[in-house]
């Protein structure tokens, strides 16, 4: 098996054309041909069925896909490191994060960065943690904020980082809900909420939170990213559980504290950042040099009183896994 065929099935597999699929990567349709059939003798079965001129994968292709994609990230990696290791000032460093952390402290520790080290390239990728940690695993990225807890089988190292509050955003003249500090999460049933498509872990947090306490929630509109969202908020659709810190610049908006039981002192809803990358890949200099980056920023915010509001630093920041 060699990269080149693994490169023609992925071209073929995402184009479903074997002349768009040449096309795109710059070789003759036979040639690529030749290769993909060369591909399916070496690994017995076929990749790819053509019915009436229709290319989709065959089981075979749909078990060799992720593999594909996992193989060719790496060895794009490891050239990329060997490139540092050569004396090359130049790398990259592809990172997941979630928008509300893009929007807010992210945006900081990027800039100094990219200060220390203007010759690597930084790519940034925005989701939902559930989709992050899809492409951490596949190899699409190299490292990735994410929420914990993740899934026991995740093939990925975790750094906890800071704890996020969570609060109800509501319009600042919405008086529907209880004039309170704090609200309770049943002060949610019934209640109109704005929800997060599916991948993020917000959207999970607050449907197990209100199914805990024994309701289902009432969706007003569902399928938004975090700007969606909060705009759909402001023009009073509803109301939604967010990160306090995305709050910030909307004086349209405003955030009030989740208790999850009625209790004195009740916990309220939050959630655990954490830096991850693969446990079967180690990080690139460039990784390392980001992470490095990132948690002498927080440190440093943590240490002056610029965290947001709402924004915990961990011990774990700098004496997690690695």
């Amino acid at each position: 098996m060699q990269l080149q065929q693994l490169s023609y099935f992925l071209a073929v597999a995402t184009t479903r054309h074997f002349t768009h699929a040449a096309e795109a990567l710059g070789v003759a349709q036979p040639s690529l041909s030749k290769q993909i059939r060369a591909l399916e003798t070496e690994l017995g079965a076929p990749l790819f069925s053509r019915a009436r001129g229709n290319i989709t994968l065959t089981p075979a292709g749909e078990a060799l896909l992720p593999l594909a994609n996992r193989i060719l990230a790496d060895v794009d990696t490891a050239r990329l490191e060997v490139q540092e290791l050569a004396g090359l000032r130049r790398g990259r460093v592809r990172l997941g994060a979630t928008p509300s952390l893009c929007s807010g402290l992210l945006a900081d520790t990027l800039r100094l960065f990219h200060d220390g080290y203007p010759g690597i390239r930084l790519l940034v990728e925005e989701g939902g943690s559930r989709d992050l940690v899809r492409e951490l695993t596949r190899g699409a990225l190299d490292l990735a904020l994410v929420i914990l807890p993740l899934a026991e089988d995740t093939p990925l190292v975790t750094s906890p980082l800071l704890r996020e509050n969570l609060v109800v955003a509501s319009r600042v003249d919405d008086t529907s809900l209880p004039n309170r500090p704090h609200l309770h999460i049943t002060d949610l049933r019934d209640r109109p909420l704005v929800m997060f498509r599916a991948g993020y872990d917000l959207r999970e947090a607050t449907i197990a939170a209100c199914r805990h306490a024994g309701f289902e929630p009432r969706f007003a509109v569902e399928g938004g990213e975090m700007d969606a969202v909060l705009r759909f908020v402001e023009v009073g659709l509803g109301v939604a559980v967010v990160p306090s810190t995305v709050l910030t610049g909307r004086p349209g908006l405003r955030g009030t504290p989740l208790l999850l039981d009625g209790g004195r002192g009740a916990p309220g809803l939050h959630r655990t950042v954490a830096l991850a990358h693969r446990k079967d890949v180690a990080p690139t200099h460039a990784a390392i040099a980001f992470r490095e980056t990132l948690e002498t920023f927080l440190i440093d915010a943590d240490a002056d009183g610029s965290l947001p509001a709402g924004v915990e630093l961990l011990a774990a920041a700098v004496t997690g896994p690695r």
